[in-house]
Protein backbone atom coordinates (compact mmCIF):
# COMPACT_ATOMS: atom_id res chain seq x y z
CA UNK A 1 0.00 0.00 0.00
CA UNK A 2 1.30 3.63 -0.86
CA UNK A 3 1.50 6.32 1.66
CA UNK A 4 -1.45 8.14 2.79
CA UNK A 5 -2.59 11.09 1.15
CA UNK A 6 -0.83 13.74 3.16
CA UNK A 7 1.67 11.57 5.19
CA UNK A 8 4.79 13.75 6.17
CA UNK A 9 7.33 14.04 8.57
CA UNK A 10 4.69 15.73 11.24
CA UNK A 11 1.87 12.95 10.50
CA UNK A 12 1.67 10.20 13.58
CA UNK A 13 0.34 6.81 12.84
CA UNK A 14 -1.02 4.71 15.31
CA UNK A 15 -2.73 0.97 16.12
CA UNK A 16 -6.55 0.74 16.92
CA UNK A 17 -8.75 -1.80 17.34
CA UNK A 18 -12.23 -1.10 15.38
CA UNK A 19 -15.06 -3.63 14.71
CA UNK A 20 -15.82 -4.33 11.17
CA UNK A 21 -17.08 -1.60 9.17
CA UNK A 22 -20.23 -4.67 8.30
CA UNK A 23 -20.74 -5.00 11.79
CA UNK A 24 -23.88 -2.74 13.04
CA UNK A 25 -21.44 -1.84 16.30
CA UNK A 26 -19.61 0.40 13.80
CA UNK A 27 -22.60 2.37 12.37
CA UNK A 28 -23.80 2.75 15.19
CA UNK A 29 -20.58 4.13 17.01
CA UNK A 30 -20.05 6.40 13.66
CA UNK A 31 -22.96 7.89 14.33
CA UNK A 32 -23.00 8.82 17.74
CA UNK A 33 -19.23 10.41 17.29
CA UNK A 34 -20.78 12.14 13.93
CA UNK A 35 -17.83 10.81 11.67
CA UNK A 36 -17.11 8.08 10.18
CA UNK A 37 -12.83 7.30 9.81
CA UNK A 38 -12.47 5.28 6.83
CA UNK A 39 -14.53 7.48 4.61
CA UNK A 40 -13.93 10.53 6.43
CA UNK A 41 -17.22 11.46 5.78
CA UNK A 42 -19.77 13.87 8.55
CA UNK A 43 -21.94 11.28 9.96
CA UNK A 44 -26.02 12.28 10.94
CA UNK A 45 -25.75 12.31 14.70
CA UNK A 46 -29.03 11.14 16.89
CA UNK A 47 -31.38 13.94 18.28
CA UNK A 48 -29.49 14.20 21.73
CA UNK A 49 -29.34 18.08 22.72
CA UNK A 50 -25.43 18.98 23.10
CA UNK A 51 -23.97 15.80 21.57
CA UNK A 52 -21.87 17.35 18.78
CA UNK A 53 -19.83 19.04 21.58
CA UNK A 54 -19.42 16.55 23.98
CA UNK A 55 -18.23 14.29 21.67
CA UNK A 56 -15.92 17.17 19.57
CA UNK A 57 -12.51 15.73 20.61
CA UNK A 58 -13.56 11.65 20.17
CA UNK A 59 -14.81 12.52 16.94
CA UNK A 60 -11.43 13.61 15.86
CA UNK A 61 -9.60 10.50 16.82
CA UNK A 62 -12.48 8.21 15.10
CA UNK A 63 -14.10 5.23 16.91
CA UNK A 64 -11.53 2.81 17.85
CA UNK A 65 -9.74 1.48 20.98
CA UNK A 66 -6.11 2.01 21.38
CA UNK A 67 -3.43 -0.42 20.84
CA UNK A 68 -0.44 1.35 19.56
CA UNK A 69 -1.17 4.86 20.75
CA UNK A 70 -0.23 7.43 17.95
CA UNK A 71 3.48 8.03 17.22
CA UNK A 72 5.72 9.90 14.69
CA UNK A 73 7.99 7.67 13.31
CA UNK A 74 12.06 8.39 12.88
CA UNK A 75 13.84 10.71 10.73
CA UNK A 76 14.69 8.12 7.81
CA UNK A 77 11.71 5.49 8.55
CA UNK A 78 9.02 5.47 6.00
CA UNK A 79 5.85 4.53 5.35
CA UNK A 80 7.19 1.16 3.59
CA UNK A 81 8.95 0.44 6.83
CA UNK A 82 6.04 1.03 9.15
CA UNK A 83 3.66 -0.91 6.81
CA UNK A 84 5.75 -4.09 6.40
CA UNK A 85 6.68 -4.23 10.17
CA UNK A 86 2.27 -4.35 10.87
CA UNK A 87 2.15 -6.90 8.44
CA UNK A 88 4.79 -9.18 10.05
CA UNK A 89 2.75 -8.43 13.28
CA UNK A 90 -0.11 -8.99 11.88
CA UNK A 91 1.24 -12.32 10.97
CA UNK A 92 2.57 -13.61 13.84
CA UNK A 93 -1.37 -13.23 16.13
CA UNK A 94 -4.49 -15.17 15.56
CA UNK A 95 -7.82 -13.61 15.83
CA UNK A 96 -9.76 -13.96 18.74
CA UNK A 97 -12.70 -13.25 20.64
CA UNK A 98 -13.78 -9.74 22.09
CA UNK A 99 -15.75 -10.10 24.83
CA UNK A 100 -19.62 -8.38 25.19
CA UNK A 101 -19.12 -4.66 25.60
CA UNK A 102 -20.85 -2.28 27.75
CA UNK A 103 -21.09 1.90 28.41
CA UNK A 104 -19.18 2.86 31.11
CA UNK A 105 -18.13 5.91 33.66
CA UNK A 106 -14.39 5.81 33.10
CA UNK A 107 -13.45 8.62 35.00
CA UNK A 108 -16.05 10.82 33.84
CA UNK A 109 -15.63 9.93 30.31
CA UNK A 110 -18.04 7.68 28.86
CA UNK A 111 -16.78 4.53 27.01
CA UNK A 112 -17.29 1.31 25.51
CA UNK A 113 -15.27 -1.23 27.73
CA UNK A 114 -15.32 -5.00 27.90
CA UNK A 115 -17.66 -6.41 30.05
CA UNK A 116 -15.52 -9.05 31.32
CA UNK A 117 -11.52 -8.89 31.61
CA UNK A 118 -9.43 -10.33 27.97
CA UNK A 119 -5.86 -11.47 28.87
CA UNK A 120 -6.27 -11.71 25.14
CA UNK A 121 -6.97 -8.24 24.36
CA UNK A 122 -4.04 -7.24 26.54
CA UNK A 123 -1.49 -9.03 25.44
CA UNK A 124 -2.35 -8.03 21.87
CA UNK A 125 -2.21 -4.06 22.63
CA UNK A 126 1.51 -5.18 24.44
CA UNK A 127 2.72 -6.91 21.15
CA UNK A 128 1.16 -3.82 19.18
CA UNK A 129 3.52 -1.24 21.22
CA UNK A 130 6.22 -2.83 21.47
CA UNK A 131 6.63 -4.37 17.91
CA UNK A 132 6.71 -1.01 16.20
CA UNK A 133 8.70 0.66 19.19
CA UNK A 134 11.98 0.65 17.24
CA UNK A 135 10.20 2.97 14.49
CA UNK A 136 9.05 5.22 17.01
CA UNK A 137 10.88 9.18 17.33
CA UNK A 138 11.11 9.68 20.94
CA UNK A 139 8.33 12.68 22.15
CA UNK A 140 9.99 15.80 22.79
CA UNK A 141 10.42 17.84 26.11
CA UNK A 142 7.02 19.52 25.67
CA UNK A 143 5.14 16.98 25.08
CA UNK A 144 6.71 15.08 28.07
CA UNK A 145 5.64 18.68 29.72
CA UNK A 146 2.31 18.21 28.29
CA UNK A 147 1.38 14.73 28.93
CA UNK A 148 2.86 14.89 32.79
CA UNK A 149 0.93 17.71 33.38
CA UNK A 150 -2.05 15.04 34.00
CA UNK A 151 -0.45 14.38 37.12
CA UNK A 152 0.85 11.02 36.35
CA UNK A 153 1.28 7.79 38.70
CA UNK A 154 5.33 6.85 39.31
CA UNK A 155 4.27 3.81 36.76
CA UNK A 156 2.77 5.89 33.99
CA UNK A 157 5.76 8.06 34.31
CA UNK A 158 8.01 5.50 33.57
CA UNK A 159 5.62 4.16 30.36
CA UNK A 160 6.03 7.37 29.57
CA UNK A 161 9.37 8.12 29.59
CA UNK A 162 10.19 4.55 28.06
CA UNK A 163 6.79 3.93 25.31
CA UNK A 164 5.90 7.36 24.77
CA UNK A 165 2.84 7.33 26.26
CA UNK A 166 1.79 6.59 29.83
CA UNK A 167 -1.36 4.15 29.35
CA UNK A 168 0.62 0.72 27.56
CA UNK A 169 1.07 -2.58 29.75
CA UNK A 170 0.19 -2.17 33.39
CA UNK A 171 -1.75 0.79 32.49
CA UNK A 172 -3.36 -0.14 29.85
CA UNK A 173 -7.11 -0.63 29.03
CA UNK A 174 -9.74 -1.02 27.05
CA UNK A 175 -11.80 1.02 26.41
CA UNK A 176 -13.77 3.15 23.11
CA UNK A 177 -14.14 6.68 24.15
CA UNK A 178 -17.85 7.95 23.62
CA UNK A 179 -17.59 11.23 25.18
CA UNK A 180 -15.49 14.04 26.46
CA UNK A 181 -15.02 14.13 30.77
CA UNK A 182 -18.73 14.83 32.02
CA UNK A 183 -19.87 16.38 35.29
CA UNK A 184 -22.17 14.10 37.56
CA UNK A 185 -25.16 16.04 35.30
CA UNK A 186 -23.88 15.91 32.36
CA UNK A 187 -23.38 11.73 33.09
CA UNK A 188 -27.10 11.89 34.40
CA UNK A 189 -28.44 12.46 30.90
CA UNK A 190 -25.67 11.55 28.83
CA UNK A 191 -25.07 7.85 29.97
CA UNK A 192 -28.48 6.80 29.98
CA UNK A 193 -28.76 8.10 25.97
CA UNK A 194 -25.58 6.22 25.22
CA UNK A 195 -26.70 2.82 26.80
CA UNK A 196 -30.10 3.12 25.08
CA UNK A 197 -28.13 3.97 21.56
CA UNK A 198 -26.00 1.34 21.79
CA UNK A 199 -28.11 -1.27 23.67
CA UNK A 200 -28.97 -3.61 20.93
CA UNK A 201 -25.18 -4.26 19.31
CA UNK A 202 -23.15 -4.86 22.44
CA UNK A 203 -23.86 -8.17 22.85
CA UNK A 204 -21.80 -9.95 20.20
CA UNK A 205 -20.16 -11.69 19.49
CA UNK A 206 -17.47 -10.23 17.30
CA UNK A 207 -14.00 -11.13 16.84
CA UNK A 208 -10.97 -9.09 16.71
CA UNK A 209 -9.77 -9.80 13.33
CA UNK A 210 -7.68 -7.15 12.52
CA UNK A 211 -5.15 -4.10 13.29
CA UNK A 212 -6.42 -0.87 12.05
CA UNK A 213 -3.77 1.59 10.97
CA UNK A 214 -4.87 5.01 11.62
CA UNK A 215 -3.22 8.04 10.24
CA UNK A 216 -3.11 11.65 11.11
CA UNK A 217 -1.68 13.46 8.51
CA UNK A 218 -0.69 16.82 10.43
CA UNK A 219 -0.82 17.99 13.79
CA UNK A 220 -4.66 19.35 14.62
CA UNK A 221 -5.84 17.24 11.20
CA UNK A 222 -8.23 13.92 12.52
CA UNK A 223 -7.31 10.63 12.54
CA UNK A 224 -8.45 8.57 9.40
CA UNK A 225 -8.93 4.63 9.22
CA UNK A 226 -6.29 3.99 5.93
CA UNK A 227 -5.75 0.42 6.18
CA UNK A 228 -6.87 -2.87 8.12
CA UNK A 229 -4.22 -5.76 8.46
CA UNK A 230 -5.79 -8.73 8.54
CA UNK A 231 -4.75 -11.39 11.83
CA UNK A 232 -3.22 -14.67 10.25
CA UNK A 233 -1.20 -15.90 12.71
Amino acid sequence: MTAPEGFGPASRVALYYAPAEDDPLWARAVAWLGRDPATGADVAQPDVPGLSAITEDARGYGFHATLRPPMRLLPGVGWEDFRRAVAALAGSIAPFPLPPLAVVDLSGFLALHEATPSPALQAFSDVCVAWVDHLREPPGEAELARRRRGRLTAAEDRSLVRWGYQYVFSTWFFHMTLTCRLTPEEQAVYRPAAQAWFADVLAGPREVRDICVFVQAEPGAPFDLVERVALTG
